[in-house]
Protein backbone atom coordinates (compact mmCIF):
# COMPACT_ATOMS: atom_id res chain seq x y z
CA UNK A 1 0.00 0.00 0.00
CA UNK A 2 1.53 3.30 -1.13
CA UNK A 3 1.58 6.52 0.89
CA UNK A 4 -0.52 9.41 -0.47
CA UNK A 5 0.91 12.93 -0.03
CA UNK A 6 -1.72 15.66 -0.37
CA UNK A 7 -0.95 19.21 -1.57
CA UNK A 8 -3.67 21.76 -2.36
CA UNK A 9 -4.95 25.33 -2.18
CA UNK A 10 -8.15 24.26 -0.39
CA UNK A 11 -7.24 25.94 2.89
CA UNK A 12 -8.53 25.00 6.33
CA UNK A 13 -11.61 27.25 6.57
CA UNK A 14 -13.79 24.95 4.47
CA UNK A 15 -14.31 21.19 4.40
CA UNK A 16 -12.74 20.68 0.95
CA UNK A 17 -9.40 19.23 2.08
CA UNK A 18 -11.07 17.09 4.73
CA UNK A 19 -13.57 15.68 2.23
CA UNK A 20 -10.76 14.74 -0.16
CA UNK A 21 -9.02 12.96 2.70
CA UNK A 22 -12.26 11.15 3.51
CA UNK A 23 -12.62 9.92 -0.07
CA UNK A 24 -9.05 8.63 -0.11
CA UNK A 25 -9.61 6.86 3.21
CA UNK A 26 -12.83 5.25 1.96
CA UNK A 27 -11.28 3.93 -1.26
CA UNK A 28 -7.92 2.91 0.25
CA UNK A 29 -8.43 2.47 4.02
CA UNK A 30 -5.01 0.90 4.54
CA UNK A 31 -3.13 3.73 2.82
CA UNK A 32 -1.20 6.29 4.85
CA UNK A 33 -2.25 9.86 3.98
CA UNK A 34 0.07 12.76 4.81
CA UNK A 35 -0.73 16.46 4.31
CA UNK A 36 1.98 18.64 2.78
CA UNK A 37 0.13 21.99 2.70
CA UNK A 38 -3.36 23.31 1.99
CA UNK A 39 -2.94 27.07 2.36
CA UNK A 40 -1.20 27.65 -0.96
CA UNK A 41 -2.30 30.84 -2.76
CA UNK A 42 -5.59 30.10 -4.48
CA UNK A 43 -5.16 29.10 -8.11
CA UNK A 44 -1.43 29.87 -8.12
CA UNK A 45 -0.08 27.03 -10.26
CA UNK A 46 3.44 28.44 -10.44
CA UNK A 47 3.78 28.58 -6.65
CA UNK A 48 2.27 25.11 -6.29
CA UNK A 49 4.71 23.76 -8.88
CA UNK A 50 7.60 24.97 -6.74
CA UNK A 51 6.11 23.39 -3.63
CA UNK A 52 5.78 20.03 -5.40
CA UNK A 53 9.39 20.35 -6.57
CA UNK A 54 10.65 21.17 -3.07
CA UNK A 55 8.80 18.24 -1.48
CA UNK A 56 9.48 15.58 -4.11
CA UNK A 57 12.94 14.34 -2.98
CA UNK A 58 11.71 13.74 0.57
CA UNK A 59 8.65 11.65 -0.28
CA UNK A 60 8.78 7.89 0.04
CA UNK A 61 9.70 6.10 -3.19
CA UNK A 62 6.66 4.80 -5.06
CA UNK A 63 4.35 7.09 -3.08
CA UNK A 64 1.51 9.07 -4.68
CA UNK A 65 1.67 12.87 -4.76
CA UNK A 66 -1.92 14.12 -4.95
CA UNK A 67 -1.59 17.77 -5.99
CA UNK A 68 -4.73 19.85 -6.58
CA UNK A 69 -4.40 23.52 -7.52
CA UNK A 70 -6.82 23.68 -10.38
CA UNK A 71 -8.13 27.03 -11.63
CA UNK A 72 -9.27 25.28 -14.81
CA UNK A 73 -11.52 22.78 -13.02
CA UNK A 74 -14.45 21.73 -15.17
CA UNK A 75 -12.75 22.83 -18.40
CA UNK A 76 -11.25 20.61 -21.09
CA UNK A 77 -7.88 20.42 -19.32
CA UNK A 78 -6.86 16.82 -18.62
CA UNK A 79 -6.75 15.13 -15.26
CA UNK A 80 -3.56 13.09 -15.01
CA UNK A 81 -1.89 10.12 -13.41
CA UNK A 82 1.85 10.14 -14.09
CA UNK A 83 4.53 7.60 -13.25
CA UNK A 84 7.89 9.21 -12.54
CA UNK A 85 11.14 7.43 -11.78
CA UNK A 86 10.57 8.06 -8.06
CA UNK A 87 6.88 8.85 -7.46
CA UNK A 88 3.38 8.54 -8.83
CA UNK A 89 1.55 11.83 -9.43
CA UNK A 90 -2.16 12.68 -9.63
CA UNK A 91 -2.85 16.27 -10.69
CA UNK A 92 -4.48 18.51 -13.29
CA UNK A 93 -2.62 18.96 -16.55
CA UNK A 94 -1.96 22.67 -16.05
CA UNK A 95 1.80 22.81 -15.46
CA UNK A 96 1.61 22.03 -11.75
CA UNK A 97 3.98 19.07 -12.20
CA UNK A 98 6.45 20.98 -14.40
CA UNK A 99 9.31 21.30 -11.92
CA UNK A 100 8.77 18.00 -10.11
CA UNK A 101 8.95 16.12 -13.41
CA UNK A 102 12.21 17.88 -14.32
CA UNK A 103 13.69 16.22 -11.25
CA UNK A 104 11.67 13.00 -11.54
CA UNK A 105 11.30 12.34 -15.29
CA UNK A 106 7.96 10.87 -16.36
CA UNK A 107 8.06 7.27 -17.53
CA UNK A 108 4.41 7.10 -18.57
CA UNK A 109 1.18 9.06 -18.18
CA UNK A 110 -2.57 8.49 -18.32
CA UNK A 111 -5.48 10.82 -18.91
CA UNK A 112 -7.92 10.01 -16.12
CA UNK A 113 -11.40 8.97 -17.22
CA UNK A 114 -13.59 9.13 -14.10
CA UNK A 115 -16.40 7.17 -15.76
CA UNK A 116 -14.13 4.14 -15.32
CA UNK A 117 -13.70 4.46 -11.57
CA UNK A 118 -15.74 7.28 -9.99
CA UNK A 119 -18.54 6.40 -7.62
CA UNK A 120 -21.50 8.62 -8.39
CA UNK A 121 -21.72 11.83 -10.44
CA UNK A 122 -18.70 14.09 -10.97
CA UNK A 123 -19.07 17.71 -9.88
CA UNK A 124 -18.03 20.39 -12.37
CA UNK A 125 -16.28 22.34 -9.61
CA UNK A 126 -14.81 19.76 -7.22
CA UNK A 127 -12.62 17.38 -9.19
CA UNK A 128 -10.36 17.13 -6.14
CA UNK A 129 -13.08 15.06 -4.51
CA UNK A 130 -14.61 13.24 -7.48
CA UNK A 131 -11.71 12.72 -9.92
CA UNK A 132 -8.32 13.11 -8.25
CA UNK A 133 -8.96 11.66 -4.76
CA UNK A 134 -10.36 8.31 -5.89
CA UNK A 135 -7.65 7.97 -8.54
CA UNK A 136 -4.91 8.59 -5.97
CA UNK A 137 -6.52 6.12 -3.58
CA UNK A 138 -6.77 3.40 -6.22
CA UNK A 139 -3.16 3.91 -7.31
CA UNK A 140 -2.12 3.69 -3.66
CA UNK A 141 -4.00 0.40 -3.42
CA UNK A 142 -2.13 -0.98 -6.42
CA UNK A 143 -4.83 -0.67 -9.08
CA UNK A 144 -3.17 -0.51 -12.55
CA UNK A 145 -3.34 2.99 -14.03
CA UNK A 146 -4.75 1.56 -17.26
CA UNK A 147 -7.94 0.88 -15.28
CA UNK A 148 -8.26 4.59 -14.56
CA UNK A 149 -7.80 6.10 -17.99
CA UNK A 150 -6.08 6.11 -21.35
CA UNK A 151 -2.32 6.26 -21.80
CA UNK A 152 -0.92 9.47 -23.30
CA UNK A 153 2.49 10.64 -24.40
CA UNK A 154 4.28 12.27 -21.41
CA UNK A 155 5.87 14.72 -23.85
CA UNK A 156 2.40 16.21 -24.42
CA UNK A 157 1.87 17.19 -20.77
CA UNK A 158 1.56 20.92 -20.26
CA UNK A 159 4.59 22.69 -18.84
CA UNK A 160 4.99 26.17 -17.41
CA UNK A 161 6.94 28.61 -19.59
CA UNK A 162 9.63 28.81 -16.90
CA UNK A 163 11.89 25.95 -15.84
CA UNK A 164 14.61 25.21 -13.31
CA UNK A 165 17.93 26.47 -14.66
CA UNK A 166 21.34 24.97 -13.93
CA UNK A 167 23.29 28.14 -14.61
CA UNK A 168 23.92 31.75 -13.65
CA UNK A 169 20.98 33.61 -15.21
CA UNK A 170 17.36 33.23 -14.20
CA UNK A 171 14.48 34.99 -12.51
CA UNK A 172 12.42 35.22 -9.36
CA UNK A 173 10.16 32.19 -9.43
CA UNK A 174 7.96 32.82 -6.39
CA UNK A 175 7.99 33.95 -2.75
CA UNK A 176 7.53 32.06 0.50
CA UNK A 177 5.38 33.27 3.39
CA UNK A 178 8.35 35.15 4.88
CA UNK A 179 8.81 37.24 1.75
CA UNK A 180 11.97 35.42 0.68
CA UNK A 181 12.41 35.42 -3.09
CA UNK A 182 12.93 31.94 -4.53
CA UNK A 183 14.60 31.92 -7.93
CA UNK A 184 14.70 29.21 -10.58
CA UNK A 185 18.53 29.08 -10.41
CA UNK A 186 20.41 25.96 -9.44
CA UNK A 187 23.98 27.36 -9.47
CA UNK A 188 26.79 25.22 -10.88
CA UNK A 189 29.21 26.39 -8.19
CA UNK A 190 29.34 28.68 -5.15
CA UNK A 191 28.63 32.26 -6.23
CA UNK A 192 29.93 35.35 -4.45
CA UNK A 193 26.90 37.52 -5.17
CA UNK A 194 23.51 37.72 -6.83
CA UNK A 195 22.72 40.64 -9.10
CA UNK A 196 19.20 42.02 -9.18
CA UNK A 197 17.99 44.71 -11.54
CA UNK A 198 19.30 47.53 -9.36
CA UNK A 199 21.60 46.08 -6.73
CA UNK A 200 24.21 43.49 -5.84
CA UNK A 201 23.42 41.11 -2.97
CA UNK A 202 26.22 39.18 -1.23
CA UNK A 203 26.00 35.38 -1.33
CA UNK A 204 26.31 33.82 2.15
CA UNK A 205 25.50 30.57 3.91
CA UNK A 206 22.50 31.81 5.89
CA UNK A 207 20.55 34.85 7.13
CA UNK A 208 22.74 35.30 10.22
CA UNK A 209 25.76 36.09 8.05
CA UNK A 210 24.51 39.65 7.44
CA UNK A 211 23.33 42.38 9.84
CA UNK A 212 19.64 42.84 10.67
CA UNK A 213 17.81 44.49 7.80
CA UNK A 214 20.45 43.63 5.19
CA UNK A 215 19.82 41.61 2.03
CA UNK A 216 21.47 38.26 1.50
CA UNK A 217 21.50 35.60 -1.22
CA UNK A 218 21.99 31.94 -0.31
CA UNK A 219 21.32 28.40 -1.45
CA UNK A 220 17.85 27.56 -0.14
CA UNK A 221 16.58 24.26 1.20
CA UNK A 222 15.25 23.25 -2.24
CA UNK A 223 18.69 23.69 -3.80
CA UNK A 224 17.78 26.96 -5.53
CA UNK A 225 19.16 30.46 -5.07
CA UNK A 226 17.03 32.53 -2.71
CA UNK A 227 17.17 36.18 -1.66
CA UNK A 228 16.12 37.38 1.78
CA UNK A 229 16.32 40.37 4.07
CA UNK A 230 17.35 39.38 7.56
CA UNK A 231 14.44 40.04 9.89
CA UNK A 232 12.27 41.35 7.07
CA UNK A 233 10.72 40.68 3.70
CA UNK A 234 12.85 40.75 0.57
CA UNK A 235 9.70 41.08 -1.48
CA UNK A 236 8.71 44.31 0.24
CA UNK A 237 12.09 45.79 1.18
CA UNK A 238 13.71 45.22 -2.22
CA UNK A 239 10.52 45.70 -4.22
CA UNK A 240 10.88 42.34 -5.94
CA UNK A 241 8.37 40.76 -8.29
CA UNK A 242 7.98 37.46 -10.03
CA UNK A 243 9.95 37.43 -13.23
CA UNK A 244 12.61 39.89 -12.02
CA UNK A 245 15.97 38.99 -13.52
CA UNK A 246 18.58 37.46 -11.25
CA UNK A 247 22.20 36.64 -12.04
CA UNK A 248 24.82 35.00 -9.87
CA UNK A 249 28.48 35.85 -10.25
CA UNK A 250 31.92 35.28 -8.77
Amino acid sequence: MRTVYFLSDFGCHDVYAGVVRAVVAARAPAARLLDLAHDLPAGDVRHAAFQAYAAQPFLEANGVLLAVVDPGVGSERWALAVRGEHLWYVAPDNGLLSFALERDPPQSAWRLLPERYAEGPVSNTFHGRDVFAPAAALLAAGVPPAALGEEVDPAKLKRLPIGIVSGDEGEVLTFDRFGNAITNLRPPGTPEAAHLVSRRVPFKNTFADVPEGEAVAYLGSAGLVEIAVRGGSARETLGLHRGDEVQTCN
